[in-house]
C-alpha cells in the first residue's frame, strides 16, 4: 500500500506513466522535477512532495493498540497512524519503552538510530514491516 503526502503545490503539467506490473512490486519510488516551473521547490529545505510504502493496515492497528496500552490512554483517545507519539504523551523514555514492547510483541530488533528518527505511529509501524521482511 502507498501513501503519499504532499505540501499545498500546484503543477500546470505533469504526467506519469506506470504499468500495473511496476507498481505491484514497488518497494520505493522517488521524483525529481527540472526545469523552470520547478526552481522554487529547490529552494525549500523540508521537501514538499513525498511517497512512500506504508505497512500493512493491519500492522498499523496492532502498533496502535500497542501505544495506547504502553501509555495507558483512554479507550475514547482517537489513536491512528498519523498520531504523533508526542502528542499523545510520550516523552523520549515512553517511546523507548514503546519501542522495547514492540520489539518484544513482533520479534524484532529496531536499531537505535532508527528509532531516533521515529515521530509517528505509521513510521513506528514501517519499521516494523520493514524489519519483518527481512
Amino acid at each position: 500500500m502507498a501513501s503519499f503526502a504532499a505540501s499545498p503545490v500546484s503543477f500546470s503539467s505533469v504526467s506519469c506513466t506506470l504499468k500495473r506490473s511496476q507498481v505491484s512490486s514497488l518497494k520505493q519510488a522517488s521524483l525529481s522535477f527540472h526545469g523552470k516551473g520547478f526552481r522554487s521547490l529547490t529552494s525549500h529545505s523540508s521537501p514538499r512532495f513525498r511517497v512512500s510504502c506504508a505497512a500493512k493496515p493491519e500492522t498499523v492497528d496492532r502498533v496502535c493498540e500497542i501505544v495506547r496500552k504502553q501509555l495507558a490512554l483512554p479507550a475514547d483517545r482517537d489513536v491512528r497512524g498519523e498520531s504523533k507519539l508526542a502528542t499523545l504523551g510520550a516523552d523520549s523514555l515512553d517511546t523507548v519503552e514503546i519501542i522495547m514492547g514492540l520489539e518484544e510483541q513482533f520479534g524484532v530488533s529496531v536499531e537505535e538510530e532508527s528509532s531516533l528518527s521515529i515521530s509517528t505511529i505509521q513510521e513506528v509501524a514501517d519499521v516494523i514491516e520493514k524489519l519483518l521482511e527481512k
